[in-house]
């Protein structure tokens, strides 16, 4: 696609004189030109984009003067989505200084690249939705301070009707003015079209008095999201685990056969670890709802501890009992170790399904799709990839972390050596982590498992995995610890070189029948023996529910 949308603009360039194409991306929507001829640039873009309309909105805004010949057009996208001709000759009438400011779709939706964003998250930390949040800490300033009669009802009113955020025009000034609240203030009192009503707008506050409430307003609709998401895994953990209770499965240590387990109960372990990941983002979302309109240094001077309560209570936020200029990022460093104590869950449920869907375990195995392929080269692979795709996000949660905890110390009352990192691991740990706990969800609710499987691999070692259900009981029986232990060792050892019947040789032993009888060695060997406490765990774990769950 990249190539060949750069192949039709060199064509399309060429009609209109000599020019070079370089292209990035093929999604955008023309949003203003600052410049008044060059009307030649509409074919060029119609060529390109012949379903986007941009021909009428050039036609509209360039005055059709004609083109001479462009020495070269380079497309490319900035931070800011900056589409940037540079020189031309002819009567054009721009110089190589003149912009056309274009907000590119995707990128608005996705602060990470699109793989990993599900819409509703996208929107939430969209550009459209950033700004809106700082209008609404905006204009919840103003009308408090209407209420307070500092500001006139009136003016107040009329902001909150009339005031309005026009993406591409805040980029375009911020562009010139290298300040992101400035534009965006300058283009709130352009869309009032009242100065003075306008001129109330920002009135008594800093810029991150607005930037911080309003980051607080964005993180509280990310953290209501990934509750969510937290909560239905939660469902389906609950669910395959009453579904796997009784199902018996090897536990491993060290990846070695240890005893007997059951599935549910390894699930029903995940299970009680993501109600600590609730109760963990619950309480970092909380701290992390607090705003502040505390002013340059954080003394309230203009506005009065009063006031920012007020403001703070009509956005549904607390407020920080002490600021400087900044709410401090401790709480910001705690909310990105929660995120990343959930990411690590989610990757250890991942590794888990990884290591039992290995060839030679193959007791569960993640969701293949019918038109899936596992190798270019091997038609038969199944690969693990979704698990593997969760542990590699994790790594990139936990990282973002560490940034967070960078940022607690800051110079004095504040700096902006935050500012920067925030952008990206607020938005992106969100998000990761938001795909994370869906797509783990869809492999746990739809993963393979497979019983007999697990039976097999639990007998393959033919008994030695209740080596220490036999050296307790010959212990209750008399038998000394030290004596007993080398008597079991011994033909555990012997048993798993030569690949032979464990219980069997321990039947034999003279040593051992001493103590143990047959009926004794038919208990010793009991599989249900181990698995005897389940309904008192699962008990425990889901309480109250475990009667309905059955």
């Amino acid at each position: 696609m990249r190539h060949e949308v750069a192949s039709r603009l060199d064509v399309a360039s060429r009609r209109a004189g000599r020019a070079e194409g370089h292209f990035l991306r093929p999604s955008f929507r023309l949003a203003r030109a600052p410049f008044a001829k060059g009307a030649a640039l509409a074919p060029i873009f119609s060529a390109v984009y012949p379903s986007q309309g941009v021909e009428q909105i050039l036609t509209q805004i360039i005055e059709n003067k004609g083109l001479g010949h462009l020495l070269s057009v380079t497309l490319f996208e900035r931070p800011k989505s900056l589409l940037r001709y540079h020189g031309a000759r002819g009567n054009s009438g721009f110089s190589g200084t003149d912009t056309i400011v274009c907000a590119t779709a995707r990128q608005k939706e996705s602060k990470l690249i699109a793989r990993y964003t599900r819409s509703e998250m996208g929107r939430v930390w969209s550009e459209e939705n950033k700004f809106q949040k700082w209008l609404d800490v905006e204009l919840a300033a103003t009308e408090t301070l209407a209420d307070a009669g500092i500001v006139p009802k009136e003016a107040a009113r009329k902001l909150r009707e009339r005031a309005r955020i026009d993406v591409a025009r805040i980029n375009e000034i911020e562009a010139k003015v290298r300040h992101d609240v400035i534009a965006f203030t300058i283009v709130v009192q352009e869309s009032v079209g009242d100065p003075e009503a306008a001129r109330w707008l920002h009135y008594g506050l800093t810029s991150n008095d607005v930037v911080d409430t309003a980051q607080a307003l964005l993180v509280r609709e990310a953290s209501r999201l990934i509750e969510k998401g937290i909560a239905r895994f939660g469902e389906i953990l609950e669910k395959r685990a009453w579904e796997f209770k009784d199902t018996p499965e090897i536990g491993r240590t060290h990846g070695i056969h240890a005893e007997p387990i059951t599935f549910g109960l390894k699930v029903a372990n995940w299970y009680d670890e993501n109600r600590r990941d609730a109760a963990r983002i619950e309480t970092a979302a909380r701290e992390m709802a607090v705003g502040q309109i505390s002013g340059a240094v954080g003394t309230c001077t203009h506005l009065g501890p009063d006031i920012e309560r007020k403001i703070c209570e009509r956005l549904g936020l607390a407020t920080a009992p002490i600021t400087s200029q900044v709410i401090e990022r401790d709480r910001h460093a705690q909310y990105l170790s929660a995120l990343a104590i959930v990411a690590a869950s989610l990757e250890r449920v991942a590794t888990e399904i990884r290591h039992l869907q290995r060839t030679e375990v193959r007791e569960v195995e993640e969701p293949f799709g019918g038109e899936q392929r596992g190798s270019s080269a091997m038609p038969h692979k199944r690969n693990p990839v979704s698990s593997e795709q969760i542990c590699g996000l994790a790594r990139v949660v936990r990282s973002n972390s560490l940034a967070a905890y960078e940022n607690i110390a800051l110079w004095h009352e504040r700096d902006i050596s935050h500012s920067s990192v925030e952008r990206v691991i607020l938005p992106d740990s969100t998000i990761v982590v938001d795909y994370m706990l869906h797509r783990t969800t869809e492999i746990v609710a739809s993963m393979s498992v497979f019983p007999e499987r697990m039976l097999r691999n639990l007998n393959a070692t033919q008994g030695l995995v209740f080596s220490g259900q036999l050296l307790q009981d010959l212990i209750e029986h008399g038998a000394p610890r030290e004596d007993a232990y080398k008597w079991v060792q011994a033909h555990a050892m012997a048993a798993w070189e030569s690949e032979t019947s464990f219980k069997d040789r321990i039947a034999a032993d003279a040593n051992v029948r001493k103590f143990l009888d047959e009926k004794a060695l038919a208990h010793t060997f009991d599989l249900q023996r181990q698995l005897q406490a389940v309904d008192a765990i699962f008990a425990r774990v889901f309480g109250a529910k475990s009667s309905v769950a059955r």
